[in-house]
């Protein structure tokens, strides 16, 4: 079972130890990579609609791809901070069921994982500016990302070794998993990776509920008990999500990028893009290569 939870690999974009000001105040950003935090002094806060956490000294912090978060420091913020892409062959991501933000207290093992990356990576700080919407462009992240392909074999394994590990302190079953661990949760989270790994194909609830062995109704019901969310708005926003991966990693054209998310046609893609996003695929786009 533990074998297909993880079919993602993660490489390192940036890492740094920063002291922050009341200029680290970005909001509605929704990244396409993940976000680890280590606060070692001062305050600050992470909030979106759902959920407010004040950055407290001595604690991480994760904000996963694709989740809309707010970033507020009132006068003084000292933190570690990786961030970190996320692949896999299937389409599918560890967190796609609990886009959230999350928070533990920290271990004198995650202090050192911490300090162990950044000594093992050393420049790889975001230089050019802490506002999401400068480095948060194309070209600048796939540079980012290419920098893994100068290191040396051993450092690149180390580092991928400790972004898994600082992910799995947030795996633990009070964080990761949603409020039911049941046979009925099961099915719920049956049918999000069967969404997840094949959003370029047709999917219907009628289908979802089938493989649940429930009648359309009660998994529909079932659904949105466990994720907030009906399934064919999950299915859309998993589509979108995929999209603006490919749109902002890859040279696609919007036709191909369409029929790989599941949209019949270029128009409708359009359309379901601008409701989720407030853009048009090209203007996000332009806005992704644009430094």
């Amino acid at each position: 079972m533990n074998r297909s939870i993880l079919r993602s690999t993660f490489g390192l974009l940036n890492t740094d130890h920063v002291k922050l000001n009341k200029n680290w105040n970005y909001k509605n950003v929704t990244s396409t990579f993940y976000r680890i935090y280590f606060i070692d002094g001062g305050e600050g806060k992470l909030y979106n609609t759902t959920e407010v956490f004040r950055l407290e000294e001595g604690y991480l912090y994760l904000v996963p791809s694709f989740t809309t978060c707010n970033y507020y420091c009132d006068s003084y913020l000292s933190q570690y901070y990786i961030s970190f892409s996320e692949e896999s062959a299937d389409g599918s991501s560890l967190f796609s069921s609990n886009r959230k933000i999350f928070k533990i207290k920290a271990t004198e093992d995650d202090i050192a994982c911490f300090k162990r990356i950044l000594h093992l990576n050393p420049n790889r700080g975001l230089q050019i500016s802490y506002n999401p919407n400068v480095y948060e462009k194309r070209p600048i992240l796939k540079n980012f990302g290419e920098l893994n392909q100068f290191m040396h074999v051993s450092a690149y394994v180390e580092t991928n070794g400790i972004l898994l590990q600082l992910l799995s302190r947030f795996l633990i079953p009070e964080l990761f998993l949603m409020k039911d661990n049941s046979i009925i949760h099961s099915k719920v989270s049956d049918a999000i990776n069967y969404i997840q790994t094949n959003l370029q194909t047709t999917i219907t609830v009628a289908d979802l509920a089938k493989r649940a062995n429930h009648n359309p109704d009660y998994f529909s019901r079932l659904f949105y008990e466990n994720t907030g969310e009906r399934p064919l708005t999950y299915v859309q926003s998993k589509r979108i999500e995929r999209a603006q991966l490919l749109l902002t990693t890859t040279d696609m054209p919007f036709y191909e990028i369409a029929a790989e998310t599941g949209f019949e046609n270029l128009s409708y893609f359009s359309r379901i893009f601008k409701n989720i996003t407030g853009q048009t695929p090209s203007a996000y786009k332009k806005h992704s290569l644009v430094i």
